[in-house]
């Protein structure tokens, strides 16, 4: 066994998250419907293409000014 192995120990966190889902078990459904609705979106990859393609490349600096000659 690890000298700093805990097996016994759970966090505040992981006891308030484990009770709260006991008393909601409807919420990791709820999770994962938002999660799909931000997130999971199909990628249109022929135009994701065109995109990464048209990028300008940045400047080292970009508050850099172009040096003008008097």
């Amino acid at each position: 066994m690890p000298f700093f192995a805990r097996p016994h120990y759970r966090s505040d966190t992981t006891q308030f998250l484990d009770s709260l889902k006991s008393r909601q078990p409807e919420l990791e459904a709820l999770q994962r419907q938002g999660r799909a609705l931000l997130w999971d979106k199909p990628v249109d990859r022929p135009f994701w293409h065109q995109v990464q393609a048209a990028k300008v490349a940045q400047k080292p600096y970009v508050y850099q000014t172009e040096p003008t000659l008097r």
